[in-house]
């Protein structure tokens, strides 16, 4: 469905046809993409059609950028792919495992740090002195005896691997098995106990999870891009010349669980913070960096203000939460037409939801964006979604629901936009839409 400046206000978005072409892949995933546990993964077959598409379109894609890019799901498959990869995350935990992932490894090398780590986690005395006795989350989450028994492995660990590829391959490893070896409720997605749980041997789940990893790491084809990783806040870089010939991202969720609470376990352990809340400064659409809810409803597109106004009707908080999240996005959208060239493409990742009766169209919002940053012939499609484990929201009654959604590639002068967006309810699967 082509969409632009004339139709866009009007068109009924959750009308448009699915295209069977984006609901599944044509090939499993690489197991590197399940290295680590991460909400909302992004779909890999997603990155792989939108290099084709593009250069179905004449377009010579060269350098892929993710400014959300999260767990790295598009920076492997634009590795894999021959492809340089720019990705900005403003989460540490996200950034490493999207670091280790974008990497090949000897698995020589590995299986002989592994060695060393496990000789030096027997040797390796408790020190109660240590800042992770005095955490009140850290012994919220875990029992002393894992306490001890983790801390003497991320000693190990660092004292072992001085390689720093390798030292975030095992820190990536050590992260994935916190949440086994805790207290926390096991597949939630919002920090839960689990008061009948019984927590996994720390040793036990690194040796199974450093085998898994080296699977996945002996089925990479090879590693033919270059991946630049940064721990950064997207909204805050600066781009004197466009570099970037593709984009492909999935924002974060409006309406979702601060991130930083979902990676509070990894955070804390490794040292990123001593306080996980930090980390919701700066994130997308937080209420931790919001500034005054006028100012910020004077900074929105029609499409943003209709619906942060009628948010303010029946929960002014959430209302505030998604001018922030709006206001947040316009930046974005700006920034990332400073950084594409002009023969480059777009892919984004979006998902409509709907709160106490309000229907939030992100999918709308962010097609107004485009159009005022200059974009055209602009396509969107939608896509029904595989069953999976999502960030969840809250419906009218307060009953959770789960969307997902895919957004755009897009041509402007020789720009291709396109806009794909899906969305997934426990009884029934509702639409997504994509932008050409």
């Amino acid at each position: 469905m082509n969409v632009n400046i004339h139709n866009f206000n009007t068109l009924d978005f959750d009308s448009i046809a699915i295209q069977p072409e984006w609901n599944l892949p044509e090939k499993r995933e690489n197991r590197m993409h399940s290295i680590h546990a991460y909400p909302a993964k992004f779909p890999a077959f997603i990155t792989t059609k939108a290099i084709e598409k593009a250069s179905q379109n004449g377009i010579t894609v060269n350098n892929i950028a993710d400014i959300f890019c999260g767990c790295g799901t598009v920076a492997f498959e634009s590795v894999c792919a021959g492809r340089n990869f720019w990705g900005y995350d403003i989460n540490p935990v996200a950034t490493l495992i999207a670091s280790t992932k974008s990497c090949s490894y000897d698995d020589c090398r590995i299986e002989a740090y592994y060695k060393s780590i496990l000789e030096a986690f027997e040797v390796c005395q408790i020190d109660e002195q240590n800042s992770v006795y005095k955490n009140e989350r850290i012994n919220y989450w875990f029992s002393k005896t894992q306490i001890d028994l983790l801390l003497r492995l991320r000693t190990a660990i660092y004292t072992s691997v001085d390689n720093q590829k390798y030292l975030n391959f095992f820190l990536c490893a050590f992260s994935n098995i916190l949440k086994p070896c805790s207290k926390w409720l096991t597949k939630s997605i919002k920090p839960q106990v689990d008061p009948n749980k019984a927590p996994k041997s720390p040793l036990e789940a690194f040796a199974f999870q450093i085998n898994m990893m080296r699977k996945a790491n002996k089925e990479i084809e090879g590693i033919r891009g270059v991946a630049h990783i940064n721990t950064a806040n997207f909204l805050e870089q600066q781009f004197d010349e466009p570099f970037i010939d593709l984009v492909v991202t999935s924002p974060p969720y409006v309406t979702s669980y601060e991130y930083a609470d979902l990676h509070q376990l990894s955070t804390l352990w490794l040292g990123y913070t001593d306080d996980f809340k930090t980390f919701r400064e700066g994130t997308i659409g937080s209420l931790f960096h919001s500034e005054d809810f006028q100012l910020n409803q004077d900074k929105l597109n029609k499409t943003g203000s209709e619906i942060v106004s009628s948010l303010a009707k029946v929960d002014r908080r959430k209302a505030k939460s998604v001018a922030q999240y709006y206001v947040d996005m316009q930046l974005a959208i700006s920034k990332v037409a400073k950084m594409l060239n002009q023969n480059g493409a777009c892919l984004f990742v979006i998902g409509n939801t709907e709160y106490k009766g309000i229907h939030i169209n992100n999918a709308q919002h962010l097609v107004e964006c485009l159009i005022s940053e200059g974009f055209e012939n602009i396509e969107v499609d939608r896509r029904k979604i595989s069953n999976k484990i999502l960030t969840p929201y809250r419906d009218a009654n307060g009953k959770f629901f789960y969307t997902f959604a895919i957004d755009f590639l897009q041509r402007q002068g020789s720009r291709l936009l396109k806009i794909a967006e899906a969305e997934r309810c426990p009884k029934r699967v509702r639409s997504a839409f994509w932008l050409r």
